[in-house]
This record gives structure tokens, C-alpha cells and sequence, in this order.
């Protein structure tokens, strides 16, 4: 009798788990974005970047943009700030009407995730707490008044801890980060997390106007090699329907959809041989990523990678990609 209800058990199980990977979300329409980094356009592809900035906007002619406020490069000096570089893509989106999120924080996309100014090497956590807080003030205010700024992201996944040089989260002072944000803007913002390997919970908790998840499907590892994410599309739509109904979260999007070949450990993409970067990401993974986020149930997805495919476009004559995600925006 045990064993017979064990055996009813598995096959429950594996039917479920064959019905989630039948079922489709799909929504009535997609609205795609794409993450831009000049830090790393410039310095890891080694790309005029607002050559490839501009190219994004008039030739792929995207609608969305997750744009970046990156501490080491907005004050590079203490109370001195240098906002011309973002002053300058959030003026061209602007001029484009395109929408943007800016992500603002210690932690914020592309390695080594938190961009730390060097002159914080010789502060005291709380010294270092209170000039994160005057720069983030500094820069909502900066741009919290600008029409087509549509959101502001606080920090880039900070419960995840597995990635990036950053210090251990500190969920209090996170918080104030928060608080702050709020109380200079009363424009949505969003907290984001991973859509593999967290639940959303901590992410919910902090009660954001919007979660913005990661879905990656295919990952590196220095021992495994390549790993391919058995989830099915129906395991991020009941995840954001949960947090939807427990937490009474508004708005779930994916923030960062893999559309990038995956950095083996130490090496540069530019380092890379296409054939190594195309193990993990090629032309048909692309069309895969976007057909699984549309089942997810998602309305709203921001590609990861633009930079590179203008860097396969430019600089090892490939545009397949390039040209594959103009029709996203047609």
C-alpha cells in the first residue's frame, strides 16, 4: 500500500510538471526594452559607445531603455558630481520620446556590480552610507522631472548575494535607500531579483511598486560547463502571480532577459571566439529567449546584451542578431 501511494505521489508529480511545461501565458502584446551600460560597451568591447548608444535608438529604434547612474562614474570625486554622460543619453532617449528606468544605488547592472568610487576605500561604512544617500538624492533630483523617466530601479538585485564584489546587503539601510527614493519622486519603483535562483519574497517584502525578475536559460559554470535551465515558462508566471496575490504587488516585468553569449570565468566576450560565445548564445537561443518570456505571461521585457550585438555587428561582421531584434520595435 506505501508503495502504491508513493508511485501515485511521483506520478502526480510528474504530471503537474508536464502541464506547467504545456501551458502558455502568452500576453496580447510584448513591449520589449534593452539595458545599455557605457561602462561596458567602452571598456570591456571596446566600442565608441555613443556611436553604438545612438545606433540602438535610430536603427533598432527601441522604445524602453534601462539606463544606469553608476557612482564611480557620476562622482569620481567626493561632492564633485559629473552627471555629462547620462545628462547625454537620457537627452537623447528624451528627444526619441523613448521611456526609461533608471537604476540608481551602490549595486547596479554589469560586473563587478557595485561601481564603487575609489576615494570610498578610506571611509567608514557609515561615512560611505551617507554619501551613497546624498548621491542618490542628487541624482533623482537631477532627473526625477523628466517626462520620460518612467521608474526608478533601487539597487540591481541586492538579494542575491552570490555575484559581484559588494559588501553583504544591509537590509535596513536598504531600506532608507528606498524610503528616500520615495519621498524625493513619487514616480514607481522597482526592486529587482533573480528569476532563477530566488522567490521574489525579500523582493516583495520591501513592497515595490514593481519587481522586475532576470530569465536566464542558459548559464556557466567552471566545473559543469554549460548549463541549460530546466525550468518551464509557467514557473516565472506562478512565481509573479504569487507574489501578485500574497504581497499585492502591482506590476512584474523582466528586467534583465538573457540576449548575450555568457562570460566564461575571467574572459571578456571581446576575448572570446564566436564559436565560444555562440555555445552559449547564438541567433536561435535569441528567438527561443523571446518566445519562452512572451508563455511566461510577461508584458514587459528588457533584452541584455544590445552592446554585444553591435560588437558582433562592428567588429566580427555579424548582424544576424542585430538585425533579428530590430523587429521586435517594427
Amino acid at each position: 500500500m506505501r508503495k502504491k501511494t508513493i508511485m501515485a505521489i511521483i506520478i502526480i508529480l510528474i504530471s503537474f510538471v508536464a502541464i506547467l511545461y504545456l501551458i502558455d501565458f502568452s500576453p496580447k502584446q510584448t513591449f520589449w526594452g534593452v539595458t545599455f551600460s557605457e561602462q561596458y560597451a567602452k571598456d570591456e568591447l571596446g566600442l565608441d559607445w555613443k556611436a553604438a548608444y545612438l545606433a540602438i535608438l535610430d536603427d533598432l529604434k527601441v522604445s524602453h531603455l534601462r539606463l544606469s547612474a553608476y557612482w564611480n562614474q557620476n562622482e569620481p570625486d567626493q561632492n564633485k558630481y559629473r552627471f555629462g554622460d547620462l545628462d547625454w543619453q537620457i537627452a537623447e532617449a528624451s528627444k526619441r520620446e523613448v521611456k526609461i528606468i533608471l537604476a540608481v544605488g551602490r549595486k547596479l547592472p554589469r560586473w563587478p556590480e557595485c561601481h564603487d568610487p575609489g576615494w570610498t576605500k578610506s571611509l567608514t561604512t557609515n561615512e560611505v552610507q551617507k554619501s551613497q544617500l546624498d548621491f542618490i538624492q542628487a541624482t533623482v533630483n537631477r532627473y526625477k522631472d523628466n517626462p520620460n523617466l518612467i521608474a526608478w530601479q533601487v539597487e540591481n538585485e541586492p538579494f542575491l548575494q552570490l555575484f559581484g564584489e559588494c559588501p553583504p546587503l544591509d537590509k535596513n539601510f536598504f531600506e532608507k535607500e528606498i524610503e528616500l527614493v520615495r519621498n524625493l519622486s513619487d514616480k514607481p519603483v522597482m526592486i529587482t531579483d533573480s528569476g532563477e535562483l530566488n522567490w521574489w519574497v525579500n523582493a516583495a517584502k520591501m513592497k515595490p511598486d514593481i519587481i522586475g525578475t532576470t530569465l536566464y536559460r542558459v548559464v556557466y559554470n567552471p566545473t559543469i560547463g554549460y548549463l541549460r535551465w530546466p525550468l518551464p515558462s509557467s514557473f516565472y508566471y506562478l512565481k509573479s502571480l504569487t507574489v501578485r496575490s500574497l504581497f499585492g504587488i502591482k506590476r512584474v516585468i523582466v528586467a534583465e532577459l538573457q540576449a548575450e553569449a555568457w562570460h566564461k570565468a575571467g574572459t571578456d566576450l571581446s576575448k572570446m571566439t564566436i564559436d565560444e560565445q555562440f555555445e552559449s548564445f547564438d541567433l536561435k537561443q535569441f528567438n527561443k529567449n523571446i518566445e519562452f518570456t512572451k508563455k511566461a505571461g510577461f508584458d514587459e521585457a528588457y533584452l541584455w546584451g544590445a552592446e554585444w550585438w553591435y560588437f558582433l555587428k562592428e567588429k566580427k561582421s555579424y548582424p544576424a542578431i542585430w538585425e533579428e531584434a530590430k523587429k521586435l520595435w517594427q
